[in-house]
């Protein structure tokens, strides 16, 4: 929330004042409650720690709603405590199958459950978990998107991680047709702590950007096994869309509300910054957008028109376009009595920076 918010209702940049804004094009929410009790990590989700925390929305196809609505359903829980966030996924499958044994190894290459966390919302420094039916783990720490010219670090691990998978049905035997699979996950806090630049654990209220992707590939049987099948790609399937195929795109993750109340008890209260991170988000896609196609930066903002779709809310200010030899920036304003309060800005390297 943005301080001068207090004093000054009017800056609830809240998502239903976004004109013109598609609900696909707002990250998805919730509410992940406290727990006394932590789940026991079997990957069963029979724990009374589960019982009265929400499920996420069904997932949907990475690229958004205009693509068709995947053939097998998942959903996930969120809970948490003192020392650990829990992740529970459901994932509806007539074949669990996996191959990859490894730790660390490349596990979106089989059928798989991943979580994406950028605690301060940067787009910045930020994790990767993935967990395939065998229950092989493989994590790692980015230092921002690819596009952007990130890197990655698979030598770091999230320490203490526990991780569970339970099958309902069998284990890589086609000759059974199976229900589901489903995933515990425990994360401890103080694994994140060195990169989240905010508290570890959350404040009650805090937010951070979280997504989930599960990624499933159409498979045929090779001596009565599973395997690929050739000249396909995988399907992506997450909670809240990218806007295309890639997870790396923090900025569309959604926005986990932390509470110290029991799951199920509060409700999500839109974030302040919404409008101003949504107008952020679409003009700096419309100018990697225009220099993809153009081979060079846009003059200003009046190049951008047709390209992205402008946010309309109280307070906020239209998106400044800079460029010189040095680079460019991308700074969204809003302001209380004519006077600028808070701006958000981003840049080549992708990082959000929130100053006031």
């Amino acid at each position: 929330m943005l301080e001068i918010m207090r004093n000054h209702p009017i800056l609830l940049l809240s998502p239903i004042l976004l004109a013109g804004c598609a609900a696909s094009d707002l990250p998805r929410t919730y509410v992940a409650g406290t727990v006394k009790v932590p789940p026991v990590i079997d990957g069963s989700l029979d724990d009374p720690a589960w019982r009265d925390a929400p499920w996420t929305a069904d997932f949907q196809d990475i690229e958004g709603d205009s693509m068709p609505t995947p053939r097998f359903r998942t959903r996930a829980k969120m809970v948490w405590d003192d020392e650990m966030f829990y992740v529970a996924a459901w994932m509806e499958e007539p074949d669990v199958w996996g191959t990859l044994q490894d730790r660390d190894s490349i596990i979106y290459n089989d059928n798989d459950f991943e979580v994406f966390i950028d605690p301060d919302g940067d787009s910045h420094d930020y994790y990767e978990l993935e967990v395939n039916a065998l229950n092989t783990q493989f994590d790692l720490m980015l230092t921002r998107p690819y596009r952007c010219g990130g890197t990655y670090d698979i030598g770091w691990d999230i320490d203490g991680l526990l991780t569970a998978v339970d099958v309902d049905g069998t284990l890589n035997i086609p000759d059974e047709q199976d229900e589901a699979w489903t995933m515990e996950i425990a994360i401890p806090w103080a694994s994140l702590a060195s990169h989240a630049n905010r508290a570890v654990p959350p404040l009650d209220g805090d937010q951070w950007r979280v997504n989930f992707s599960r990624v499933q590939w159409q498979h045929i049987l090779v001596e009565g096994g599973y395997a690929r099948k050739p000249g396909l790609r995988e399907d992506n399937w997450v909670w809240s869309q990218q806007g295309a195929i890639d997870m790396h795109r923090p900025q569309y993750w959604g926005r986990v509300m932390f509470v110290e109340d029991p799951p199920g008890v509060r409700s999500y209260v839109p974030a302040g910054d919404e409008a101003a991170r949504t107008s952020l988000r679409r003009a700096h896609e419309a100018v990697l957008a225009y220099s993809a196609a153009n081979g060079t930066l846009p003059g200003s903002m009046e190049d951008l028109d047709g390209l992205w779709d402008p946010v309309h809310a109280p307070g906020l200010l239209d998106p400044v376009f800079k460029a010189d030899a040095d680079g460019w920036v991308l700074e969204v304003s809003c302001q209380v009595d004519g006077e600028v309060s808070k701006s958000w800005s981003i840049g080549p390297s992708c990082k959000v920076i929130e100053s006031k």
